[in-house]
């Protein structure tokens, strides 16, 4: 697709529309301009409370783990039990219980997933598998979503290489809009959206970034972020407990070729929030399929990154950087750096 002019792409996975502006590209930037963060140097920092052996801050101590370890947030987003608050058609407020966990890729302190082997890679999906397949057996856990923010520039609190994995009592927005979306998909088209979507991404060619025998990385068509990705499976699983050791193995394998990848745009440890869409386990979530959200804030350089303001908070999603020339670059970038296609 080459249109050079303003034009709107709708998102099939939530009905929102994006606004796409290629003219734009040329403007000139007098905006801010951050520090490029280096990745860490030390393997091992005693006052980083999630390395082994370290205090956390309410007084625990990290065990000696030697690979994944996962343990119960000390700063909860979500409480496992809540009073609630007076409620009524103005000011309407219902509970909102659940868990929150925190899981360490790695002991190694300056390990990012883009650094780990694919054995430790695997090791995080499986812990992945058994930390969904544990939540999503209790009774009042409706959802769990997986994620990662990676760097200072989107709020990481610490460069110890970690994720989150939040259950809640009720399905967050986007999950609930994804899931409605896919299951009207399915009983009007008889296909799951996402099988149908994969296929015309993979033909075109235009945004597939990375691919292997069971998963596919592209820029799409719908995106936001400058250098957004989804990551979604070959075959129409609903959550990561469904993966087959294959899977698991080609999944670890396209997870170290993307991170590798982003390293490589802008030769920096690329920043992003990367989250894992599952079926609600509240319902049956008809054509549902699992699939990974990467959103990368850079923009131009590894100091100039995208804002999401003015009309994209007032109307909606803006940008600039067309998906295929995203792609493109994202391409280059995995050649340069031995992992593309």
């Amino acid at each position: 697709m080459t249109q050079a002019s303003s034009h709107k792409r709708l998102n099939l996975l939530t009905g929102d529309w994006v606004l796409v502006s290629p003219h734009r590209l040329s403007r000139p930037w007098q905006g801010e301009i951050s520090d490029p963060k280096a990745a860490p140097s030390r393997s091992h920092d005693p006052s980083c409370y999630l390395c082994p052996g370290a205090p956390r801050v309410g007084g625990a101590i990290n065990p000696d783990y030697r690979s994944v370890h996962v343990f119960a947030n000390d700063f909860p987003a979500l409480l496992e039990t809540s009073p609630g608050l007076p409620s009524d058609d103005i000011f309407v407020s219902e509970p909102e219980t659940g868990l929150c966990r925190v899981i360490c890729y790695s002991p190694r302190h300056n390990a990012a997933m883009s650094a780990l082997d694919l054995d430790s890679i695997q090791a995080v999906v499986r812990a992945w598998m058994d930390q969904t397949s544990e939540l999503m057996a209790l009774r009042d856990i409706a959802a769990v979503t997986i994620f990662e923010n990676r760097g200072e520039m989107m709020g990481a609190s610490n460069p110890h290489p970690h994720g989150q994995i939040w259950a809640s009592r009720t399905v967050p927005n986007e999950l609930r809009r994804e899931t409605g979306r896919q299951t009207a998909w399915l009983r009007e088209r008889g296909r799951p959206l996402l099988s149908e979507y994969l296929d015309r991404e993979i033909e075109a060619a235009e945004r597939v970034v990375l691919r292997n025998e069971h998963f596919v990385v592209l820029t799409p068509f719908w995106s936001a972020w400058p250098f957004e990705t989804l990551l979604a499976p070959r075959r129409p699983i609903r959550d990561l407990t469904e993966l087959a050791d294959g899977e698991i193995i080609s999944l670890a394998d396209i997870l170290s070729r993307l991170t590798q990848t982003y390293d490589a745009v802008f030769n920096t440890p690329f920043p992003y929030t990367m989250g894992w869409h599952q079926r609600p386990s509240s319902s049956d979530a008809e054509g549902f399929v699992v699939h990974a959200h990467f959103y990368p804030p850079l923009l131009r350089s590894a100091s100039i990154r995208k804002f999401m303001v003015g009309f994209e908070m007032l109307g909606g999603p803006q940008r600039d950087l067309t998906p295929e020339v995203a792609c493109a670059r994202l391409r280059e970038a995995a050649a340069r750096a031995g992992v593309g296609d």
